[in-house]
């Protein structure tokens, strides 16, 4: 089953829930909305190092499980992330976030920053045409396999009828042409 759609750019570019997404727009950190704003602000640094966190667009609601690591990495425990992708040091009182994403079918990468004391910042999605590229190569493969797969089973299944025609002999009880 293909992990993206056949033509990723031009739902990017087309679908409203893409377009509104890819504009700069306010974001918060949603993880643990029911402790302590002190204790949030420590997890939402934590989660950061670990290479994962919670945001929202706050104009569409819409949350997000993010994480930080290039698209090849599934976020193993001993991981750390890199300062690509996770970036502490670019702006006091800040963070810089990077997550690349399978997002609706389409290969995305989500930026952002969230500040650390009040826990909102601004993020938007951008389409990315090389990892793109790449999920289009293997779809393509794995279709190409299941359309060779599905051609030896059809001409084995066919060459099985064969067999048992030519040693079954005539079948009386079928009219001539039935099957």
């Amino acid at each position: 089953m293909p992990r993206v759609v056949p033509d990723q750019r031009s739902k990017f570019e087309n679908e409203e829930f893409f377009r509104k997404l890819s504009r700069e727009c306010e974001i918060k950190y949603t993880g643990f909305r029911d402790r302590p704003h002190e204790e949030r602000q420590a997890r939402f640094q934590n989660a950061c190092r670990d290479g994962r966190s919670e945001v929202a667009f706050v104009a569409t609601g819409t949350n997000l499980s993010l994480q930080f690591f290039p698209a090849n990495l599934h976020g193993d425990q001993r991981q750390v992330p890199s300062r690509d992708y996770v970036d502490f040091e670019r702006e006091t009182g800040k963070v810089h976030l990077k997550a690349p994403m399978i997002l609706n079918g389409v290969c995305v990468i989500w930026r952002g920053w969230i500040d650390l004391q009040r826990l909102d910042g601004m993020g938007f999605l951008e389409y990315d045409d090389e990892r793109a590229q790449h999920e289009d190569a293997l779809a393509q493969a794995a279709f190409e396999e299941a359309r060779r797969r599905t051609r030896d089973f059809e001409d084995r299944d066919r060459s099985h009828r064969e067999d048992l025609e030519t040693t079954a002999g005539p079948q009386p009880w079928l009219k001539h042409g039935q099957r």
